[in-house]
């Protein structure tokens, strides 16, 4: 299963897929990948190890694009959300909204 989804913040388009055979969620610039969320699923329980945005674009959103993606993703799908990546973790602290899929 893919997810594609284009999302556009003002400063740069970003491409946004889910990757389920590589469990990650990858943001792409130009059919290349700039960003990714590594994820693993435990039961009902998405665990978000990782996210990272290549460092020649960083501070314009990206990774924010992305994680906000894989949330709605994992509310979409009933899960429940464990942040071990400190910048998910940080996002969901400063977005209340998501909160409530805390594990």
């Amino acid at each position: 299963m893919e997810l594609d989804q284009q999302q556009d913040n003002g400063d740069v388009q970003v491409d946004v897929r889910l990757n389920e055979l590589s469990s990650r969620y990858e943001g792409r610039l130009g059919g290349q990948v700039v960003a990714e969320i590594d994820f693993s699923i435990r039961g009902t329980t998405m665990i978000i190890t990782h996210t990272g945005t290549r460092p020649a674009l960083r501070g314009r959103g990206i990774a924010a694009q992305l994680t906000a993606f894989a949330l709605s993703d994992a509310r979409d799908r009933g899960m429940s959300v464990r942040p071990v990546c400190p910048y998910t973790a940080d996002y969901i602290a400063q977005h209340p909204e998501y909160s409530d899929l805390l594990a």
